[in-house]
């Protein structure tokens, strides 16, 4: 279906933990694109996850590092130019987690130094990866840097909590590093806001089904799944897309432009109709 888009193209992908993972699937995707590339995921992550897998079937070289710590990215990206001899087209941030979701913190209880770690995690290590790389000169001219977001950076959704301040905080990495790389460079940055997924991360969210129920639902083309969302990242890494930067873009299967479907309607008014529904909070 890619027919080589990335024939010739040298990249970094930061985030696969396993199969689940868009990162993961970005991968292969990018693999079977022609891309070459490193993989690189925190020492934890590394050890508790099956990226060797990928990295076998990708024929890549993993680099572990912390994305929070400049000094592992400019590891990550100096090891990466000498492994594939020469500055990279394309740089994957899936990178995101919050010790509030996973210790079940409610937003008007949030642990601070948790909620601290979010962002450190899911936003600052965005900054810092563009920073690095500018300060390093270490993507092509016209290359693609694609971060992964949620629809949550910009509307309430029940049991997100801290990780939605975080996806905001990205989305703005996104247009103010952008302006700054486009102009200085010819290199694109861009977000994508894919649909709710269940990724390792993903499964700890409250409510996941439910809210996976409701956007499939919702959406007119349905759920996007990771192996989608990854077709989608491989055309923004591909010349096809070369003015577009500075973009938060929705693949979501509609989702983001609805109200209410006819498929959430029947289901809402069905719920109406029961004589003892369940309590929500």
């Amino acid at each position: 279906m890619i027919n080589q888009l990335l024939q010739g193209k040298k990249g970094i992908i930061f985030g696969a933990l396993d199969e689940k993972s868009i990162a993961w699937q970005v991968a292969l995707k990018a693999h079977e694109a022609g891309a070459r590339f490193t993989l690189s995921n925190t020492p934890t992550a590394i050890r508790f996850g099956t990226i060797e897998q990928l990295a076998e079937l990708c024929h890549a070289e993993i680099i572990p590092a912390d994305a929070t710590e400049t000094t592992d990215l400019e590891t990550v990206f100096g090891r990466s130019m000498e492994i594939l001899g020469g500055k990279v087209d394309f740089v994957l941030h899936s990178i995101g987690m919050s010790m509030n979701v996973r210790k079940k913190r409610i937003y008007p209880d949030l642990d601070y130094e948790y909620f601290m770690k979010t962002i450190d995690i899911s936003s600052l290590s965005f900054h810092k990866m563009l920073q690095t790389a500018f300060k390093m000169d270490a993507i092509n001219p016209w290359g693609s840097v694609v971060a992964l977001s949620y629809i949550a950076a910009q509307r309430t959704l029940y049991a997100y909590n801290d990780m939605a301040d975080a996806k905001a905080l990205l989305e703005s990495i996104c247009r103010s590093f952008g302006y700054i790389y486009g102009r200085e460079r010819k290199v694109r940055v861009n977000t994508i806001s894919q649909s709710p997924t269940m990724t390792t991360a993903g499964s700890g969210v409250r409510v996941m089904e439910g809210l996976m129920d409701f956007t499939d639902r919702m959406s007119p083309l349905g759920n996007a799944s990771a192996e989608e969302c990854a077709d989608y990242c491989i055309t923004l890494f591909s010349d096809l897309t070369r003015k577009v930067t500075m973009q938060n873009l929705y693949h979501d299967g509609g989702f983001s432009s609805m109200g209410m479907s006819l498929r959430a309607m029947r289901m809402y008014s069905r719920s109406l109709e029961c004589d003892e529904c369940p309590e929500v909070d």
